[in-house]
């Protein structure tokens, strides 16, 4: 079975009451749960991760680097324009990685433009809303990622 993880950077915990104007009304439980059915549906097996803190963020994919995770799909949230630690740690790992917004960041604040994780990214996927998540999963599914 192809494994993915799905990593939720900082305040993605508060989706669906957070600025929904940017970010839409679906909570992370919500995207979640979508993944879990449509992975489901294509014999794939996927795990759902969120935290606030950036090392909890690098511990997960230092083990998918072990456990035969396939995949990364990860929304770094605000660690996309900060993190280096993020992208030294998505080097390490052998898979695929998608890189993946809920806005298009590129028609917010000018630091948001610019992306470390898009140095590793396979894909990037931005202002799609929620789909975005199940774009990328397809993706890995039809094996285009």
């Amino acid at each position: 079975m192809n494994k993915v993880l799905v990593l939720h950077g900082p305040n993605l915990n508060l989706l669906g009451t957070r600025q929904p104007e940017i970010y839409g009304s679906e909570t992370l439980n919500d995207i979640n749960n979508a993944l879990y059915e449509k992975a489901a549906m294509n014999g794939w097996d996927v795990t759902c991760r969120q935290s606030n803190h950036e090392g909890e963020l690098i511990d997960a994919i230092h083990a998918a680097r072990v456990d035969g995770t396939a995949a990364i799909i990860i929304n770094p949230a605000a660690y996309t324009h900060t993190s280096v630690a993020i992208l030294d740690a998505l080097n390490a790992f052998d898979g695929t990685v998608i890189e993946v917004h809920l806005s298009n960041v590129h028609k917010r604040e000018s630091f948001r433009h610019h992306s470390y994780v898009s140095l590793r990214a396979d894909g990037v996927i931005a202002g799609l809303g929620s789909q975005g998540y199940l774009a990328a999963l397809d993706s890995l599914i039809r094996g285009a990622g």
